[in-house]
């Protein structure tokens, strides 16, 4: 995914070429947060060219609705959400159910962390147990501990309280804390 990709996608978006705010707007996002939100999605999909697709499309949808972003410091998050709304419906559609996810292979080249979601069977344990909890935890749990954002940056990227936040994450290190820890 390139930003001369992106660009030309926008373009078609857009019908046009659309205006310089919106374009450097999805441009600068695109070269902060691309990387982390493929990441993202394919925690969800656990396909590369399908997160790819997922995130190419969120900017896409980002550019159409920029005219309606207030605080564009809220971007980010409202980026995230699109990435998982489009995750939760790729999945909803039936084109990988992660009730029936196979594990994830390692990756060829270990110098490529964007490539390895799991790399080590602990970390297939923890991917595992994640895996049965609610998605609303998960997606909790992933955001707070995979990309280190606060219980406020959570709840703008779900829309939800900051105090249902907590909760899905206290219930999921529950939940996940009995599957994990030895008996």
């Amino acid at each position: 995914m390139f930003t001369a990709e992106l660009l030309a996608a926008l373009d078609v978006a857009d019908g046009v070429e659309g205006d310089s705010e919106r374009r450097h707007l999805v441009v600068e996002l695109f070269e902060a947060e691309a990387r982390s939100l493929v990441r993202l999605a394919r925690i969800f999909t656990d396909d590369k060219n399908a997160a790819e697709d997922l995130v190419q499309e969120a900017f896409i949808r980002l550019y159409r609705s920029a005219h309606r972003i207030e605080h564009r410091a809220r971007s980010a998050a409202y980026l995230r959400s699109i990435v998982l709304n489009l995750a939760r419906d790729h999945n909803r559609r039936g084109l990988l159910s992660l009730r029936h996810l196979q594990p994830a292979e390692l990756p060829d080249d270990p110098d490529r962390p964007d490539e390895a979601v799991v790399q080590t069977e602990s970390q297939a344990e923890v991917i595992d147990a994640l895996l049965t909890l609610s998605l609303r935890q998960r997606e909790c749990l992933v955001l707070r501990f995979y990309f280190d954002l606060s219980a406020s940056e959570i709840a703008s990227t779900l829309g939800i309280s900051s105090n249902s936040v907590k909760t899905h994450c206290r219930r999921g290190l529950s939940s996940m804390r009995a599957l994990l820890e030895p008996a």
